[in-house]
């Protein structure tokens, strides 16, 4: 039976994020009905050309919303916190990409994949999470629900377009300008990006964390549905422009086996195992760009316990990271 087609609004459409969403809802043969796009307001009228087709960009204001749908937020924190509850009055089933309501107890924050059960639960409002919590957990979910996850050790390389189309911006021009010798200010980031290694993404709090740590620590738990795993996590950006990777490190309250762990990854819903190193294949950025896919390889028992498994995670952050994701939960809820 056909879907129904449905409005909808993206909020942000000028930025990374926003974009791809609009091109996925394209590619996806989402049953769009009206597409509206709009900026965060700071940006005049423009138009955008997504599958062939023009779109105006207008500002934004909830009233400009119109019909009720669902409304992508890809504006970042402060719009969403000061306009979400207000478009969800308004009828609009609100998926926000911002961290501002991830941790809110009365908000689903949902990976498809993992816990599309908890949609059932919201009240027009639901959070689409970070984009390294997400790949980690579609992971370890099937992993959990048969050998009970106790702990995980994450280390983030994660690529500049995490911080935007700035961050991406500044990896090229600064690394022609260390080939040829110059120095540039560093301006989306703190440090130099450009051949460099940056331990720090968002902000140190008092701890010595960073809001990425502690994002990666906090989601993994609501997500997967269990506040008693220990989830230890240093996030660094690295100078690759798209796809994150991750070091894991994870311990079980069961014994694996490695030949069943393979089996249950091929199986798992979104993930796809790339595990032959002997060969030369494993996981890396390079071939996951624009891929729907989570990628795992390099799949480890122990060494000091047949319990603890390591592994090495790719995803392409700004597609099921970011919008791929927000994508999926509007399906699910369809």
């Amino acid at each position: 039976m056909p879907q129904k087609s449905r409005a909808v609004s993206i909020v942000g459409a000028t930025g990374l994020v926003g974009s791809e969403i609009a091109k996925l809802l394209f590619l996806r043969k989402f049953p769009l009905g009206e597409l509206r796009l709009f900026s965060s307001g700071r940006t005049s009228e423009r138009r955008a050309t997504i599958a062939g087709k023009e779109f105006p960009i207008r500002p934004f204001s909830p009233g400009a919303l119109g019909e009720p749908g669902f409304c992508f937020l890809a504006a970042g924190g402060e719009t969403s916190r000061q306009h979400a509850h207000a478009i969800a009055d308004l009828g609009h089933v609100v998926i926000d990409n911002s961290s501002a309501f991830r941790m809110h107890p009365d908000v689903p924050l949902v990976v498809p994949e993992v816990n599309a059960g908890d949609l059932r639960c919201h009240r027009g409002i639901i959070a689409n999470p970070n984009c390294s919590t997400i790949q980690m957990v579609v992971v370890l979910a099937p992993l959990h629900r048969l050998w009970e996850l106790k702990r995980v050790i994450v280390s983030t390389y994660q690529s500049v377009s995490g911080a935007g189309l700035q961050a991406t911006g500044e990896l090229a021009t600064h690394s022609s300008a260390v080939l040829e010798g110059r120095t540039l200010a560093p301006r989306a980031f703190a440090d130099q990006i450009a051949f460099n290694v940056i331990p720090r993404i968002d902000v140190f709090d008092s701890e010595g964390w960073t809001g990425e740590e502690r994002k990666l620590m906090n989601e993994t738990r609501k997500i997967l549905g269990d506040g008693s795993i220990e989830v230890v996590a240093t996030a660094a950006r690295v100078p690759v422009f798209r796809c994150h990777s991750e070091s894991v490190y994870a311990e079980f309250g069961r014994e694996l086996d490695l030949a069943v762990v393979r089996q249950v990854l091929a199986c798992a819903p979104g993930v796809k195992v790339v595990d032959d190193p002997a060969s030369g294949k494993y996981p890396m950025p390079v071939n996951c760009v624009g891929q729907e896919s989570t990628f795992v390889g390099r799949l480890r028992l122990g060494p000091a316990s047949a319990k603890a498994l390591s592994m090495w995670i790719v995803s392409d952050n700004v597609w099921k990271g970011a919008a791929l994701n927000a994508v999926q939960i509007a399906e699910e809820l369809l």
